[in-house]
């Protein structure tokens, strides 16, 4: 038996941005449709070192993808040179059961985080929409930008860090690499100004404190709050919530995990019926998306496998086409 080993790069090469954001939509209206066997994922706190390590399997009926994730979330990574987000996928034939592939998880889970964040843009901002804000430069943040780029004409875009040096180092390398992201990117100097100017707003934090005053949201604002990934956690606060049309990945996931959801039900600021869609209804045209211009629309994803499942299916497909990876003998 023969597994083929799939490195980021040969992630990277296998499946482009703009192809991971249409896929996404499919394996979100297959998990909205019923046509996915998705378990909670199973979290295994590491709290002498203030990490989390998350089993995540799926099976997509429609497309017969099976396969599951391991990845690892540990905040202090940072401080040791090292990426605070590590992950592997295993793809497994469906109809044998047999492992086929093991690929690099980690660019992966920032490739299909935002590349749900790009769908969710695509069906809920405003077509004008071209200033995007973003709260966090880390990887995630980078592929946030990047995905929007596919989906909207983005002509600027303000960061915002904790770590101002972070910041600077993202406006650095986003610019350096060219169309569709536009050169014109800067650090924020606040919070307050990312919410005064940005049309589209994200999230990628591992904060558990609201980054951003809800009360100083334009109408027309579409926000991707894509951290937050624990009761806990909360990256955008009670006020945003209430005042936007919630759409979310799963209603399952989100209502048990996402700190942003379950912290205002908890204080009584919204109920479960506050949750508008998923974004699988969304994209089978089930539930309507943005209805005016004015609209504040919010967009919460904690992630869920038939994302990563879908998203590596198709990467080893790509992969063995053009010969990425070693296989090896097991």
């Amino acid at each position: 038996m023969k597994l083929r080993l799939l490195t980021g790069s040969d992630v990277q090469r296998a499946l482009p941005m703009r192809e991971c954001i249409a896929l996404m939509k499919t394996a979100f209206a297959q998990l909205s449709s019923g046509q996915a066997n998705v378990p909670l994922r199973c979290q295994l706190p590491v709290p002498a070192h203030e990490g989390v390590t998350i089993l995540m399997p799926a099976y997509l009926a429609q497309s017969d993808d099976l396969g599951a994730k391991i990845v690892s979330v540990f905040p202090n990574n940072p401080k040791h040179n090292l990426p605070s987000i590590h992950a592997i996928v295993i793809v497994i034939d469906s109809s044998t059961g047999m492992p086929m592939a093991l690929m690099d998880g980690t660019y992966l889970t920032a490739l299909r985080t935002g590349a749900a964040a790009g769908a969710a843009t695509d069906l809920l901002a405003r077509r004008d929409a071209n200033v995007v804000g973003i709260f966090g430069a880390g990887k995630q943040g980078r592929t946030q930008l990047e995905a929007l780029c596919h989906v909207r004409r983005i002509a600027r875009v303000l960061v915002f860090d904790a770590d101002g040096a972070q910041a600077g180092r993202y406006v650095d390398e986003m610019r350096a690499r060219g169309a569709p992201i536009p050169n014109d990117i800067h650090v924020a100097a606040s919070s307050q100004e990312v919410v005064r100017q940005a049309d589209i707003i994200c999230t990628a934090t591992t904060s558990t404190q609201p980054v951003f005053d809800g009360r100083m949201l334009r109408p027309g604002t579409h926000i991707n709050a894509v951290g937050a990934y624990t009761p806990q956690m909360q990256e955008v606060d009670a006020e945003t919530v209430r005042r936007a049309k919630v759409v979310v990945d799963s209603r399952q996931a989100s209502l048990v995990e996402a700190g942003d959801l379950i912290i205002p039900l908890k204080q009584g600021a919204i109920t479960e019926m506050h949750i508008h869609a998923e974004i699988g209804e969304v994209v089978l045209g089930h539930k309507p998306g943005r209805e005016s211009d004015d609209e504040i629309t919010y967009f919460k994803s904690v992630g869920v496998a038939v994302q990563d499942i879908a998203a590596a299916r198709r990467v080893l497909k790509r992969a063995s086409e053009l010969g990425l990876g070693t296989e090896v003998e097991l």
